[in-house]
């Protein structure tokens, strides 16, 4: 298409032909130009099929377009092999149901974008489950596992994708349905007509080669170079796996399409063979000088037939510890095997994990039985995994040469010449793999940006080692753009030749994603970062990034974890694509659509950006839970604050953007305004002016404000104990006095919020009351202060800026003499805690009060002498997005798990989101993600049980649309 006008008349006459969305929209576009892989292509346009029909008249429009089609699932691949300069197919969107599983023979019948985690889900009741198991199943497909030949950690005990394959319904590239298996009669079907066509096979599968037309012939005449340089060990994933056309490997068209990329045909239907669960499992944990001699004992370690030989390097373990802070015990070492054996019952699996401690030559061992410690340490490796997207030294590491795998007798001494090579091109990355198969993953902190033709000379020197070591470029992600080029080093011409003539029996006018395996692209082509300009941050002073927000926005690899639903391990993110299902919402969308505008190709202000950024929460989970730490929060305020910098705002940036400037105003006359929030009339009228969704409630005033309340009683000079001064707690104290006076041990400040402040003065006067009986001194700030969070979130930096200013003018003499500052409101404190020193980079004083900042949880915590009530409640918790993204939720949690109370944590947002949920446009969303985990926990909860949230947003969201009040730790730890 030579411009957007073709571009749009070439979607209308698409969608006149199917009935699915067909889109052509630049900020689409920009969306699905980049799956995990370094490299940037951006399609025609993308569709989303809701049935076969869809996908092949897709593909008869583009045969009669001249235009390339590329299948994509989740868009992982980190290859470049999801990727494409025709029409994109996402089948994850629509076309990703169970069909159906027998038990009885252990089979599943599945759809192309089915995610393999609700597969495995799916399969759990009937005690089976799908063998491979890479480390993105909780959102990778089972098409892009069947284009990949994906296998992950368990592929000794399971095998491969390619192994469990039975039988597979594709189009090929002529248009054509075609289905090949192991138990079905042979059929083909145009696409043009619906006609079937006779193959002249009517015969049980496997009917023979002749299934594609010259196939047989193509592999009788190429023999000699399947036999000798195809399927040598299992991990051989480079190319196209022909060998599986041999006859003494049975002839299987199936078992060689799966791999193919994307390149031979559009997976329609698989049925695939599954395995039943084990009945008991063991982790051992081997200790090593380093990883190559952990690698050197791979031999000792398989004679016990491990189901899993998962290697880590030290590097990676002190990253995790770095981000986390701790990791669990380890053997003595600074390379570790984790080896998995399995049993019929746990004594015989630990049997055989006691003579592999044995059988190994390991210089420590720990075998691990409990199942909560178990997953412990098995996070090291999927926690590793994601935060390999920075090498040791913070640089952004690529993938690229992330996949090679080599005959697991040759590993260590590959290993130790690989580490000769990164040194002599001064690169480094963190090793992990899958060690029992031979296969490394590492990725490197590559020159891309700078220097891709070193890039391009680093890759062909790293194909030459694992070539001369008997290996393979890829040993599970496919070769796609990342590796195509390099299939000549590894492979002869005549074998390259064979490949090309296999695609055309399939793919004879190259339609089907050009540039992967045949004809490759150039690897050091449509490199989305390379030569790339820095651009400078206006806002924040993002230190991470060194200012630069294009490194930021980049941070964005494409792993696709905002993708999951990771609420069962405690995940938040992303809220807003559990809600939709769409790209659009996922924080790897919108940093997609911010790569374009930092390239130039998109403006600050344009429509696109507008409308990938609208319905980003800014929760901030993103930039805790996402392995590469986007933090599309951050971004979405920076780009406000670019779009309106000295323009007129929408409306309810003024009025929720400056919310604690006119709650100040409020409350001087609270009554008045809650009688007049009460009117249907005027409150429906001032919320439409306001661009305030009609279906909200105003929440309702306090009769008198903390502030009011601590005058009252003195303020700041007072000397009463407020369990004496305030009556409501004089009635809680009694029989609980504390043990020391306050003040006795010195003077803690509350940071009181304008929420707490304005609509829940009793929470701060319960932690007043809590931290007295701890003997401090209460003390607030002097002047009314504001973290300036709601004008960060709307973009008005300037405004924040002034106001962070003068809380620290307010808070730094107190916090200079050693003094902790105690927020109530998780938002407040995160803000606090993290965009203080963002804001403020060059006020020194700004980083000692973020790093003085305690939630009131942590403050009680550091007081051991400090014991929580005893209490036999249920309870069902909601922690704040903000707070689980900066500063976590362990203190709370150590608490109620001391008090003794049934637990129910919920993870995810709220959905309400500060203004978010209740700006125009925003309440349906805001509605969905508070389905996604806070309202069906709320529908179930017994009416004795109790629902506690610090968050202000949390409360409201929980009150308005569940009629479930919510109480404050700081209420609940004092209340009977």
């Amino acid at each position: 298409m030579t411009n957007r006008v073709d571009a749009e008349r070439a979607a209308d006459a698409l969608r006149a032909r199917v009935g699915c969305v067909v889109d052509v929209s630049s900020r689409r576009l920009a969306e699905y130009s980049s799956d995990a892989s370094n490299y940037r292509v951006r399609p025609t346009m993308v569709v989303f099929p809701r049935g076969d029909d869809d996908v092949a008249a897709t593909l008869e429009f583009a045969r009669e377009n001249g235009l390339s089609v590329t299948p994509r699932g989740a868009g992982t691949s980190v290859a470049g092999n999801a990727i494409g300069p025709g029409i994109v197919v996402d089948f994850s969107r629509h076309m990703n149901a169970v069909r159906a599983v027998d038990v009885e023979s252990a089979t599943a019948r599945v759809q192309p974008g089915l995610v393999l985690s609700d597969l495995q889900a799916h399969l759990r009741p009937h005690g089976l489950r799908f063998g491979p198991d890479p480390s993105t199943q909780d959102r990778c497909t089972l098409g892009g596992m069947i284009g990949n030949n994906a296998c992950g950690p368990h592929a000794l005990a399971w095998g491969r994708t390619s192994d469990t394959v039975r039988e597979l319904r594709i189009l090929d590239g002529t248009a054509t349905e075609r289905r090949f298996g192991t138990d079905s009669s042979i059929s083909a079907r145009s696409s043009a007509d619906g006609r079937l066509l006779d193959t002249g096979h009517r015969t049980p599968f496997p009917p023979g080669l002749s299934a594609i037309p010259g196939l047989a012939e193509f592999t009788r005449d190429n023999l000699a170079v399947l036999r000798t340089e195809l399927g040598r060990f299992d991990r051989q994933a480079s190319g196209y796996s022909l060998e599986h056309l041999l006859p003494e490997r049975g002839s299987s068209i199936a078992k060689a399409f799966v791999g193919s990329e994307g390149t031979c045909g559009l997976l329609l239907e698989a049925e695939v063979e599954l395995a039943p669960l084990p009945g008991a499992t063991v982790l051992t944990v081997l200790g090593y000088s380093d990883i190559a001699s952990a690698a050197d004992d791979i031999a000792a370690v398989m004679q016990c037939a491990p189901i899993a030989v998962e290697g880590i390097d030290a590097g990676l373990v002190d990253v995790v510890r770095t981000h986390r802070g701790t990791v669990p015990d380890l053997p003595r070492g600074r390379g570790w095997l984790f080896v998995e054996t399995a049993g019929a019952t746990p004594a015989e699996a630990l049997a055989v994990a006691r003579q592999l401690v044995r059988e190994a030559h390991a210089d420590d061992h720990r075998i691990v039985t409990d199942a909560a410690e178990t997953k412990a340490l098995w996070r090291i490796r999927a926690d590793g995994a994601g935060l390999a997207g920075r090498s040791p030294d913070g640089k952004p590491a690529w993938p690229g040469w992330e996949d090679a795998a080599v005959p697991p007798v040759n590993l260590g001494t590959y290993l130790r010449e690989f580490a000769s090579l990164t040194e002599e091109y001064d690169v480094s990355g963190l090793l992990y793999g899958h060690l029992g198969d031979g296969c490394i993953h590492v990725r490197l902190d590559l020159p891309i940006a700078d220097a891709p033709q070193r890039f391009r000379s680093f890759l062909f020197d790293a194909a030459h080692l694992v070539v001369r070591h008997g290996g393979s470029l890829s040993g599970e992600h496919g070769d796609g753009r990342a590796r195509s080029e390099l299939l000549e080093v590894m492979y002869s011409p005549a074998v390259r030749t064979a490949f090309a003539g296999f695609k055309s029996l399939f793919d004879p006018d190259d339609i089907l994603n050009p540039g992967v395996l045949v004809a490759p692209r150039p690897v050091d082509t449509d490199l989305r970062v390379a030569g790339l300009s820095p651009v400078r941050a206006h806002g924040f002073a993002l230190h991470n990034d060194k200012g630069d927000l294009s490194t930021a926005v980049h941070r964005c690899v494409g792993i696709g974890k905002c993708r999951a639903d990771t609420g069962a391990s405690g995940g938040f993110m992303c809220p807003s694509y559990l809600a939709t299902g769409d790209e659009k919402d996922t924080t790897r969308g919108r940093a997609r659509v911010l790569q374009e505008v930092v390239r130039g190709e998109l403006d600050w202000r344009a429509k696109e950006v507008e409308e990938s950024l609208d319905l980003c929460l800014s929760c901030k989970a993103c930039s805790s839970d996402c392995p590469a730490g986007v933090d599309m929060a951050t971004y979405r305020s920076e780009t406000l604050y670019r779009r309106y910098r000295r323009r007129l705002r929408p409306v309810d940036h003024y009025v929720l953007g400056q919310l604690p400037r006119w709650l100040a105003l409020a409350q001087r006359a609270p009554r008045l305004v809650n009688t007049l929030a009460a009117a249907t009339f005027l409150r429906r009228l001032g919320m439409r002016l306001s661009r305030i969704d009609t279906r909200r409630e105003m929440p309702t005033l306090a009769p008198k404000s903390f502030r009011r309340t601590w005058s009252a009683l003195g303020g700041n000079q007072r000397t009463e104990p407020l369990s004496r001064a305030f009556s409501p707690f004089a009635q809680l104290a009694i029989g609980r006095e504390p043990g020391t006076q306050p003040g006795e041990r010195g003077t803690v400040m509350l940071w009181i919020d304008t929420f707490t402040d304005t609509f829940d003065p009793e929470n701060a006067l319960a932690a007043t009351e809590l931290l007295e009986r701890l003997g401090y001194r209460v003390v607030v700030p002097a002047t009314r202060v504001c973290c300036g969070l709601t004008w960060i979130s709307t973009g008005q930096l300037d405004g924040a800026r002034a106001r962070l200013r003068a809380t620290v003018d307010a808070l730094a003499a107190h916090v200079a003499e050693g003094g902790k500052v105690v927020g109530l409101e998780p938002s407040c404190t995160a803000t606090l805690r993290a965009d203080l020193p963002e804001l403020l980079p060059d006020d020194p004083r700004a980083a000692r009060v973020a790093a003085s900042v305690r939630t009131l949880a942590e403050f009680l915590l550091e007081h051991p002498d400090w014991r929580p009530p005893a209490r036999a409640d249920t309870v069902v918790v909601q922690p704040h997005c903000h707070q689980h993204a900066v500063g976590g939720f362990t203190a709370e949690r150590t608490i109620l798990a001391a008090m003794g109370v049934t637990v129910r944590e919920l993870a995810g947002c709220c959905g309400l989101a500060g203004n978010f949920g209740m700006q125009h446009g925003h309440y349906d969303l805001s509605v969905a993600v508070a389905n996604n985990a806070l309202l069906p926990a709320l529908e179930t909860l017994a009416p004795d049980a109790i629902f506690l949230a610090d968050g202000f947003s949390c409360r409201t969201q929980a009150a308005q649309l569940a009629r479930r009040p919510g109480l404050h730790l700081a209420r609940y730890l004092l209340e009977r």
